[in-house]
């Protein structure tokens, strides 16, 4: 059992590229998955049928888990022995066909235009810290990276000249634009303080820890709640609030959809199409909010 889900994590990093939140998030379902085989019926993961499927979820239901994460549950199991089929290893894929509960849709908390401006506003460049926050907030509001991306940047991908940054996610390069006041925090932050940062010399990561080292998400996940806190912003914001704020913010002032896909790297338009969802609802309580009748 521990070689074949070894070898499936290896096939979703290796061949399939997939990106390290979604390795991270189908390993963890299958170990809870292979845990639970163990607890209950010791029996080998490959000889499971559709019918013990079935009733692991319903054991998740029991246990309170949410639709949706029974149905991210069924699709990581899907996915791992559609692997294990193709490897030989089971002749038929028992999660063919499961049921599933419609998990509920719901549509991304995104920033008002004038949230996001308190929020950026809060990094005060007195200090190090300071120059390097106010680069790495206006980075992600500029570009609508993933806050994986944005960590994983190198010096060499900003070209501060043309005013643009290379960013790879999925295996891929996209190619990003940074408006004028990114520009200019990243031009403060990258010659003049990430020099003074870096413990290193050959250090190629652009944005560093106070130890010089590479950012981390845990990092810039507290970084970010601390600003939230300090702009007072009751919203529970989080790395990836700033990128559905992005998204919605073009498409309210009229982006394209296919230009937006570009620039958040999804693979499958029908992704970037939820935010036409998320304007038509701010449009809606707008209207709700302000029309004498409404």
């Amino acid at each position: 059992m521990a070689n074949l889900v070894a070898d499936y994590e290896n096939y979703l990093l290796n061949i399939k590229h997939a990106s390290a939140n979604t390795v991270a998030s189908y390993m963890r379902d299958i170990r809870q998955f292979s845990e639970y085989i163990a607890e209950v019926e010791d029996i080998e993961i490959e000889a499971c049928d559709r019918e013990f499927i079935c009733r692991y979820t319903q054991h998740l239901k029991v246990n309170g888990k949410s639709a949706s994460t029974v149905a991210r549950c069924i699709a990581s199991l899907k996915s791992f022995y559609a692997f294990c089929q193709s490897q030989g290893s089971v002749t038929e894929n028992p999660v063919h066909e499961i049921p599933q509960d419609k998990a509920e849709k719901k549509l991304p908390q995104i920033l008002t235009s004038r949230e996001v401006e308190l929020l950026l506003e809060q990094p005060k460049c007195t200090d190090m810290k300071g120059y390097r926050d106010k680069a790495m907030l206006e980075m992600l509001y500029a570009t609508g990276m993933r806050v994986s991306e944005m960590i994983s940047l190198n010096e060499e991908d900003v070209n501060l000249s043309a005013s643009f940054v290379k960013c790879e996610g999925g295996g891929k390069f996209r190619i990003i634009p940074l408006y004028p006041v990114a520009v200019k925090a990243l031009t403060t932050y990258m010659k003049e303080i990430r020099p003074k940062m870096v413990s290193d010399p050959s250090e190629e990561a652009l944005f560093v820890n106070v130890n010089g080292d590479r950012m981390t998400r845990q990092g810039f996940w507290k970084i970010i709640k601390h600003y939230q806190e300090t702009a007072q912003i009751s919203k529970d914001i989080t790395p990836h609030t700033l990128r559905h704020s992005f998204a919605a913010h073009l498409l309210e002032n009229g982006a394209d959809l296919r230009s937006l896909q570009e620039m958040l790297g999804h693979s499958d338009i029908s992704s970037t199409q939820i935010y036409t969802q998320v304007v038509k609802q701010n449009l809606k309580n707008v209207y709700n909010k302000y029309h004498p009748r409404a």
